[in-house]
C-alpha cells in the first residue's frame, strides 16, 4: 500500500529521477520511520526499477542523508525569510522565526525527522553540516540582535544563547508540534507554547524589560 497523499508518478525523465527518489523517501519516512523501508521500496513507490536510485544514491543511507541535507536547506531558507534581517524590529522578527521553525517541523516532519535524528545526524554529518551551520547562522543573527541592548558586559556569548533558542525551539517541535494536542491534553498550540518559553528566557536575560512586549499576540 503506498503511503497517504502518494501519487505514484506514470512516468520520470533522467532530470527528475532524484526528486522523485527524495519526495518517495519522505513519504515512506513519515508512514514508516527511517529504518523502516528499503531503496528497493522507495524505487517501488517512484515508480522505476530497483537499479534506478543507484544512479544518484549508493544506498538507502545516502537517500535519507540527502533528505536530511535538503531539508536542512529548506529550513534555513525559512528562517532567514521569517527573520528578515530584524525587520521591523528584533523582537517581533523573533516571533516570526519561532513560528517558522514550528511550521517547518509542522510541514515537513520526515524531513524533521531525519535532520534531528540522533543516529542519522551523526552518520551523515558531512553531508548535511553545511546547511545545518546555515540555519543555525539565522539563529546566531537573531541572538546577537536582540542582546544589543543589554551593555556589553551583560551579553550572553551569543553561541551559547543561539543553542539555548535551538534547544527550546526543538523542544516545542518535538513535544508538540508534531504531535496531537488533543492526545496530549495541551490547553494551548504549539506557538503559544515556545513564545511563552523564549518570554521566560529572555526576560530572565534582562532584554525584555516588559513582559507585554513580547506577550502572545490577541
Amino acid at each position: 500500500m503506498n503511503p497517504p497523499g502518494w501519487r505514484r508518478p506514470h512516468s520520470y525523465h533522467h532530470g527528475n529521477l532524484k526528486e522523485v527518489l527524495l519526495e518517495a523517501a519522505r513519504k515512506l519516512i513519515e508512514q514508516y520511520g527511517p529504518a523502516g523501508f528499503s531503496l528497493t521500496e522507495a524505487a517501488r513507490l517512484a515508480g522505476v526499477s530497483p537499479a534506478a536510485p543507484y544512479r544518484h544514491f549508493r544506498d538507502r543511507d545516502a537517500l535519507i542523508a540527502e533528505v536530511a541535507r535538503s531539508g536542512f536547506e529548506r529550513f534555513a531558507a525559512r528562517l532567514d525569510l521569517a527573520w528578515n534581517n530584524g525587520v521591523p524590529t528584533p523582537l517581533s522578527a523573533f516571533e516570526n522565526l519561532g513560528k517558522a521553525y514550528l511550521a517547518f517541523a509542522r510541514d515537513e516532519p520526515a524531513s524533521y525527522t531525519v535532520m534531528f535524528e540522533t543516529g542519522l545526524a551523526s552518520a551523515t554529518s558531512g553531508e548535511t553540516m553545511p546547511a545545518a551551520e546555515r540555519a543555525f547562522d539565522v539563529l546566531q543573527k537573531a541572538a546577537a540582535a536582540l542582546c544589543r541592548q543589554l551593555p556589553e558586559a551583560e551579553r550572553p556569548p551569543i553561541k551559547l544563547m543561539s543553542l539555548h533558542i535551538w534547544a527550546i525551539s526543538h523542544g516545542a517541535a518535538t513535544l508538540f508540534a508534531q504531535g496531537d494536542l488533543q492526545a496530549r491534553k495541551v490547553p494551548i498550540s504549539p506557538d503559544e507554547i515556545l513564545e511563552s518559553a523564549m518570554l521566560v528566557y529572555l526576560k530572565g536575560l534582562g532584554i525584555l524589560a516588559d513582559a507585554k512586549e513580547a506577550g502572545p499576540k490577541a
